[in-house]
């Protein structure tokens, strides 16, 4: 059939032999078909059992809904109508009354989650600088951080923000840049988690990390003498710590070797006194049965001591009182004797010198061949 030609009332869209049927139609069709499974239209008893067994069935589809799974890293939060029921799911699987009655949600509390964060501030000597922080955290308390806190990690960052900007506001380009750098991020972690504590955000900062400080140009050259002199002061101290290294151990053998020496000398000393002692303890035993004759030894023993080293010319007084001239150089030349402080002649044939010991015990041996003449 053409366009422009008359369908004598009929439809142009409509097959041949084909019936048309009306919207309402369609719609009492269904209702008799739901009628017949629910048990309506009065056609006997087994449609209705199907349709309660379809109840059942719909509503154990939907008990099902209820089941989650908490993993070992998470915790669940289920709140029937919007409120929080206690306790807090522990792992394993659950369940809880569906939707809408309950919801769940599952809080990750040992992922370690971060964030950038990029900002320009003034330090405290009003040098404008760029920093760029790398903050990780935990969501520790999952029901804060499901209640307290409309959105916990932009409040993380807000908080981040302030008080980062109030420890560099504090803070010199020279703690920034230097040795207290890491001074930094610890400070900035107190004050961060003190607010997110006051806020009741459910989360634990755990660490902060300053990837870069960037500041102008036109402080570059004192950044970098401020660097020189850093280097030159570790390396003067690594010097005096290589010198201590070497000193402090002679010192302390030095030290140990007085010690040793004074020890020797105090029982040198010691034993010394007592053996004093015990001379006098017999001395005086002697004394006691012939004061008289330990006397007269004591006496001769004394000047024994102060004139065996001595240079002596022995003259007989009862001689009488003619003048006499002694050439005492001469004398003692012939006899080998030496004036006091002057140097001892020495034999060419002797193989080693004399000691003090022997030199007086000489002169104490001729006293004793002649006494006993």
């Amino acid at each position: 059939m053409a366009w422009n030609e008359n369908g004598n009332g009929k439809d142009p869209w409509k097959r041949d032999g084909d019936e048309p049927k009306e919207l309402d139609q369609i719609v009492q069709d269904w209702q008799k078909r739901f009628g017949s499974i629910l048990g309506g239209g009065g056609r006997g008893g087994g449609s209705g059992a199907g349709g309660i067994a379809l109840i059942v069935l719909l509503l154990i589809a939907w008990g099902l809904t209820g089941l989650y799974r908490v993993d070992a890293a998470e915790r669940g939060v289920v709140q029937r109508f919007g409120k929080f029921i206690e306790p807090v799911t522990m792992p394993g699987l659950r369940w809880h009354l569906p939707f809408p009655i309950e919801t769940v949600d599952i809080v990750n509390i040992e992922q370690v989650n971060d964030f950038p964060y990029s900002t320009e501030m003034l330090t405290a000597d009003e040098w404008y600088v760029y920093i760029d922080v790398a903050v990780q955290y935990r969501r520790t308390d999952p029901v804060k951080y499901s209640f307290l806190v409309e959105d916990p990690e932009q409040t993380l960052q807000d908080v981040t923000e302030s008080a980062l900007r109030g420890v560099v506001g504090t803070s010199t380009l020279e703690s920034l840049i230097g040795e207290r750098r890491e001074e930094i991020p610890a400070r900035t972690i107190e004050e961060l988690q003190e607010t997110l504590d006051a806020y009741g955000a459910g989360l634990t900062v755990t660490s902060i990390n300053i990837e870069t400080v960037n500041y102008p140009s036109a402080v570059e050259e004192a950044v970098a003498d401020t660097q020189r002199a850093r280097n030159d002061r570790e390396r003067y101290q690594q010097e005096a710590q290589k010198y201590a290294n070497d000193i402090v151990p002679k010192a302390r053998g030095q030290r140990e070797r007085v010690l040793q020496d004074a020890e020797a000398y105090r029982e040198r000393v010691i034993a010394e006194a007592e053996g004093d002692v015990s001379r006098f303890s017999a001395l005086l035993t002697e004394y006691q049965k012939a004061p008289r004759v330990t006397r007269d030894r004591l006496y001769i023993e004394a000047v024994e001591r102060v004139y065996g080293d001595s240079a002596k010319v022995i003259i007989d007084t009862d001689g009488g009182g003619n003048l006499l001239y002694l050439p005492l150089n001469e004398i003692m030349n012939r006899s080998g004797i030496q004036f006091p402080n002057a140097e001892p002649a020495r034999d060419p044939d002797a193989s080693s010198p004399r000691t003090e010991s022997e030199a007086r015990q000489e002169p104490r041996d001729s006293r004793e061949r002649r006494t006993r003449q």
